[in-house]
């Protein structure tokens, strides 16, 4: 019988007990995945378990297909990273379905006379659809899994769940980075009473600098708490997304406060 994923790898940053303060350059990706493939319980298939290393290299998987040699892949994917929730305060519920949610910001931007194409889905970002479609995959290979299992011929596909859960790995992952939940994605935009800096490097200092040189993954490993059953993943992975977005101001502050010029 296929495990009940008490989504173990589901929420890969969920397990972490609350949004880290910093983003994921390549290093970061790496270590999340590393971390909640190390945390993964007894009742989680031996060959997942086993495949720490393929995981922590997995982590970064989706960042390596934004190359701009590959325009395509680049530019179809490139949302799936990212979501302003801001722009989308005026939703109640996010719908649970990516075209839905298409419908919607495109009614919004048909009603709206001043810059309309904030609402383009490119522009609003599509991270919660990324998560959610990756962890539909990733059942659909353990089902795929359990039918070979019962044929004996289940071996040659554990590579697949593997990459499956990588795959996943990354988006959630990206869910903590504050500036990815947001408009003030690199630099702070519209009225900044405070005086953040609008320094269009801010986002690659604090999520690939910063990181790379000041956090490991034992740093963090200890918020990592047992997995739990999620009656409504979607649900409370927008709950996750909102609680890394409120860290933005805080990013920016301690951006600001250690001189709020780039990381040396």
């Amino acid at each position: 019988m296929v495990p009940k994923i008490r989504v173990p790898l589901l929420l890969l940053a969920l397990l972490v007990s609350r949004p880290a303060a910093w983003g994921w350059g390549n290093d970061g990706h790496v270590s999340v995945n590393r971390v909640a493939a190390e945390k993964l319980p007894p009742d989680v298939p031996l060959f997942l378990r086993s495949a720490v290393a393929g995981l922590a290299y997995l982590g970064p998987e989706p960042d390596r297909w934004r190359d701009s040699s590959d325009a395509a892949l680049k530019s179809s994917q490139e949302p799936d990273h990212y979501i302003g929730l801001e722009r989308i305060a005026w939703l109640d519920r996010l719908p649970e379905g990516r075209y839905e949610f298409y419908q919607k910001l495109y009614a919004k931007r048909a009603q709206t006379k001043e810059n309309p194409d904030d609402y383009l889905p490119e522009r609003v970002g599509l991270q919660p659809y990324a998560v959610m479609e990756s962890f539909g995959r990733w059942k659909a290979s353990f089902r795929e899994y359990q039918r070979l299992r019962e044929r004996q011929q289940a071996t040659d596909f554990e590579h697949t769940i593997v990459f499956y859960a990588g795959w996943l790995g990354h988006y959630v992952a990206d869910g903590s980075q504050p500036l990815h939940t947001t408009i003030h994605y690199n630099g702070w935009v519209g009225a900044d009473p405070k005086g953040y800096t609008t320094h269009a490097g801010i986002h690659a200092d604090f999520e690939t600098a910063y990181v790379s040189r000041n956090i490991a993954a034992s740093d963090f490993a200890n918020l990592v708490h047992a997995p739990e059953h999620l009656d409504d993943p979607f649900a409370r992975y927008v709950e996750y997304l909102r609680a890394s977005n409120a860290m933005v101001e805080k990013a920016y502050a301690l951006y600001k406060a250690g001189s709020g010029c780039r990381i040396a």
